[in-house]
């Protein structure tokens, strides 16, 4: 179990509620500030007063930073302003379960009662005016958490269960600011997307889906959707790359508008890589942004292209070049949705995997090299940690770089050949991740020319890649053929280009090459 942190404004209850999910848990609970005074034998006000806030805080992120690394179970009370430091609210996202109570500024000050003790508060003679801005300073840290619980009715033994139920989902976050959200990872539990859509509580739901899936899942996410919830407009596209198109996402805005939707609406995107591109790049038109929610059925869509917002089509130039930023509502990656894939398709879904562990994570590169058997056979359980932790690598970097200005760009490894692999081809000789693969070969032993990869991993990666069921080989015609479409990619600058470069196993960057450089190695 990961440790549960509470955070939340002062007087919303963490100290009353923490003690009892503890106890139902059957773990310890820790108090932050009564862990500090203890410790410093003075009281969080005389600490305030006698060290200033920065050196308050130090100890706080010190102190949260032992108990979210020491590898024990527990749930830990936050201090009001704990979560402000990014380092920390980071670290017990990606190592805890965060939930935020909240109550209103009213409540807050009147639980509080004498604010002698609360020397954050005690600023100016309001109480009520200072937790509200305090609380607006505080909203997008506050807001980056797996679930947000109001305690204003104080009913204790019910918010505790809202709690333990958090525990027991165990979701993953991407912590945007008021934009977050979670992705819940599971096992045949078509119940997690059912209660996914009650937390959105829309107005309507516009259903995007292709026939393939229709036909293979149809039954169970109607199942799930039920016939007592808002309203659902179908839309059944046609499957596959070739329909990328903004003739898809045309239709879809049709279908809706056509239902008269509202701004409450909900896009549920239920499919691969296509249609969920295709659906958030219309949502994020649809009156200028509706909310929708990702269901990947894929294994390439779970761990790569449901997460992290980017949305859009194709066009003749090449592949994704229209499109936008726009994050969804929520994520539900259900594996058993895998069991309908050919070992074609769950491959491609792997190269993705491979990809990220390359460029970020070395420990998940080496538990896909020793488990690969497994994960080419469709293991589900076996297969269920590697997906969360290649979506938790991928949420690291979208964390901190959105929209590709830096970092976000090492998730396009392999791409760059990839991508005008696919073009190349039609969209139909090679499957996005099968591309993937050859683009990532290719483009390491590239690097390993320019100076970038040392010797020898290129040939580790290429072995993977073949134990999990991927080509890894690609003639130079190919490449010859492949080569206007790399000049006309979308990270192109000038002369140069953004490349990811793999300079160890699980450690990249991203360096300019020159595209007469890439060329060169490429076709030596």
């Amino acid at each position: 179990m990961r440790p549960v942190v509470l955070s939340g404004f002062m007087g919303t209850g963490k100290s009353t509620i923490g003690p009892l999910v503890a106890a139902r848990l059957g773990v310890p609970f820790i108090d932050i500030d009564a862990e500090i005074e203890r410790a410093a034998g003075q009281s969080v006000a005389d600490l305030w007063q006698r060290e200033g806030e920065p050196a308050f805080r130090a100890r706080e992120a010190a102190l949260a930073e032992q108990l979210l690394t020491d590898g024990h179970a527990r749930v830990i009370a936050f201090g009001g302003g704990t979560v402000t430091d990014a380092r920390t609210r980071h670290l017990a996202i990606e190592r805890g379960l965060v939930i935020t109570l909240t109550a209103t500024p009213e409540t807050i000050a009147a639980r509080v009662g004498d604010v002698a003790a609360r020397p954050n508060l005690a600023v100016g003679a309001d109480p009520v005016a200072r937790a509200r801005e305090l609380l607006q300073v505080r909203a997008e840290a506050y807001a980056e958490c797996h679930v947000a619980i109001s305690t204003d009715s104080l009913d204790v033994p019910a918010i505790a269960s809202e709690v333990l139920s958090c525990v027991a989902r165990d979701p993953l976050l991407v912590p945007l600011g008021s934009r977050s959200y979670t992705i819940d990872v599971c096992i045949d539990a078509p119940e997690r997307l059912t209660a996914a859509l009650q937390r959105c509580a829309p107005s309507a739901i516009v259903l995007v889906t292709d026939s393939n899936v229709r036909a293979a899942r149809g039954a169970v996410i109607d199942a799930a959707l039920g016939s007592q919830g808002p309203p659902v407009r179908p839309i059944v596209l046609a499957p596959g790359e070739g329909n990328k198109t903004l003739q898809a996402i045309s239709a879809i805005w049709d279908a809706a508008l056509g239902a008269r939707i509202d701004r409450d609406a909900l896009v549920l995107a239920v499919g691969g890589g296509v249609v969920g591109d295709l659906a958030g790049f219309a949502a994020a038109c649809l009156l200028r942004g509706i909310r929708f929610l990702q269901v990947p059925t894929t294994l390439l869509a779970m761990v790569d292209s449901s997460v992290g917002g980017k949305t859009g089509c194709d066009h003749s130039a090449g592949k994704n070049l229209i499109g936008a930023f726009h994050q969804p509502s929520a994520v539900v990656v259900d594996l058993a949705h895998l069991t309908t894939l050919s070992s074609r398709e769950r491959a491609a879904g792997l190269a993705e995997v491979v990809k990220i562990a390359l460029a970020t994570d070395a420990a998940l590169f080496q538990r896909v090299e020793q488990c690969a058997g497994a994960l080419a056979s469709g293991d589900l359980e076996v297969l269920l940690p590697v997906v969360r932790d290649s979506i938790a690598a991928k949420i690291r970097i979208v964390r901190d770089d959105e929209r590709e200005a830096g970092a976000r760009a090492l998730l396009n490894l392999g791409h760059t050949i990839g991508h005008a692999l696919e073009a190349s081809g039609g969209y139909a000789r090679w499957l996005h991740g099968e591309a993937v693969a050859l683009g990532t070969i290719a483009e390491m032993r590239a690097t390993q020319v320019l100076g970038f990869t040392p010797a020898g991993l290129a040939e580790r990666a290429q072995a993977v890649f073949a134990k999990v069921g991927l080509p890894v080989h690609v003639d130079r015609d190919d490449l010859e053929s492949a080569w206007p479409f790399v000049d006309s990619d979308k990270k192109r600058k000038g002369g140069g280009l953004r490349l990811p470069v793999v300079t160890g196993a699980g450690c990249s960057h991203v360096a300019r090459v020159a595209v007469s450089e890439l060329r060169g190695a490429l076709l030596r």
